[in-house]
C-alpha cells in the first residue's frame, strides 16, 4: 500500500533535566546532528533550508546557541552505517535522522541519544486511487499508466499492489517499471514510451526524488504526462503532485527536537501522522503537452506553478 510519513523516536531517553540547561551550565553549545541520504548540502538543500529556519525561527542560531552536524550519505548504504556512527560517536544532544535506512542505522548505534526520525513508511495510508482519479481528470482518456518504481525503496511490493488494485477500479491498465540507478532513468523513460503508455505515475523512493531533474527531462522529452507524491518535484517536469507536505514534516522534526532540548522525554512525545496534503498543478508542462486542466482541479489545487 501506500505509505505514510510521520514523526518519531527509535532510541534514547531525554536526560532529566533539559539538554540546554545542561549545555549553559557547562558553556557548550547543544549539538544537533543530522543524517540526511543525499552526497551534499546543495542536493539538500530543498529540505535542508527548511529544517534550518524551523531552527532558527524557534530562536536558534548557529555558532550563537545550536550547533548543526550535518552527514550526507551519498545515498550508500555503507555510508549510512559509517556516517551514524560517526554521528553518535560525536555525542550530539539529539539527532534527526531524515529517512528509514539512518534511523535504522542510527538505533543500531546508540541506545542513550534521542533520536528524531522524519521521512518512515507505514503501510496504512493508501492515496494511490486518489492520485490516478486526479490523473485522470487531467487526462480524460487515460487507459495505460506506468507505474515508476525506485529499487531502492523497500515495500515496493505492498505499492505496486495497491496502485494496481486502484488501477483495476478505474478500469486503467497499469504495469510497473523499475528504475535501478540514475543512468537508467532514460532508457526507462524510452521503454514507457515503447509500451504507448498514455501517463507515468511515479511512488515514492529516495534516488528518483534525487534524480528529480533528470526524470522530470524525461517525462517532458517522452511527452508523457506524470503524477509523483512530493510537491518539490513538479516544477521539474511532471504535470501534477498530490501527497503529503514534506516540509512541514521537517517543521515538525525540529519542533521534536527543540522540546527534547528542553527537557521532554521522547517517550512522552506521540507519533504525529500526516494531516496535510495538496495537490500541485504545473501549467507550463500542462501547455507544452496540450493539456487543458478541468476547472474542478484548478479551483481544488493548493498550488499552480508557471502561470
Amino acid at each position: 500500500m501506500r505509505r505514510r510519513t510521520f514523526i518519531s523516536f527509535l532510541g534514547g531517553a531525554a536526560a532529566a533535566w533539559p539538554l540546554l540547561a545542561q549545555a549553559q551550565q557547562s558553556g557548550k553549545i547543544p549539538t544537533v546532528g543530522v543524517l540526511w541520504y543525499a552526497g551534499s548540502a546543495e542536493e539538500e538543500d530543498v529540505y535542508l533550508s527548511v529544517l534550518v529556519k524551523a531552527f532558527h525561527d524557534l530562536g536558534y542560531d548557529e555558532g550563537r546557541n545550536i550547533h548543526f552536524d550535518h552527514r550526507f550519505p551519498a545515498e550508500n548504504p555503507d555510508r549510512f552505517r559509517t556516517l551514524a556512527r560517526e554521528l553518535v560517536d560525536a555525542k550530539p544532544d539529539v539527532i534527526i535522522a531524515v529517512t528509514l535506512l539512518g534511523a535504522l542505522e542510527l538505533k543500531k548505534a546508540t541506545s542513550t541519544i534521542p533520536i528524531v526520525f522524519v521521512l518512515v513508511p507505514d503501510p496504512i495510508l493508501d492515496l494511490s486511487g486518489k492520485r490516478l482519479q486526479l490523473l485522470k481528470e487531467a487526462v480524460p482518456n487515460l487507459s495505460r499508466v506506468a507505474l515508476l518504481v525506485d529499487a531502492t525503496t523497500s515495500s515496493n511490493d505492498l505499492m505496486i499492489k495497491a496502485n494496481q488494485a486502484a488501477a483495476n477500479a478505474l478500469q486503467i491498465t497499469l504495469w510497473p517499471v523499475e528504475a535501478t540507478a540514475p543512468d537508467q532513468i532514460e532508457p526507462v523513460f524510452s521503454k514507457i514510451a515503447e509500451d504507448h503508455a498514455d501517463a507515468v505515475m511515479r511512488v515514492t523512493g529516495p534516488m528518483l526524488f534525487n534524480e528529480r531533474a533528470r526524470v522530470g527531462a524525461a517525462v517532458m522529452a517522452h511527452g508523457l504526462p506524470g503524477m509523483c507524491v512530493i510537491a518539490e518535484e513538479v516544477p521539474y517536469g511532471y504535470l501534477m503532485s498530490y501527497g503529503q507536505d514534506f516540509p512541514d514534516f521537517f517543521r515538525r522534526a525540529v519542533a521534536y527536537a527543540d522540546k527534547i532540548l528542553k527537557g521532554a522525554k521522547p517517550a512522552d512525545l506521540p507519533v504525529e501522522q500526516p494531516t496535510k496534503f495538496k495537490l500541485v498543478l504545473n501549467l507550463r508542462t500542462a501547455s507544452v503537452l496540450g493539456i487543458g486542466f478541468p476547472q474542478s482541479l484548478i479551483l481544488s489545487a493548493d498550488e499552480m506553478i508557471g502561470a
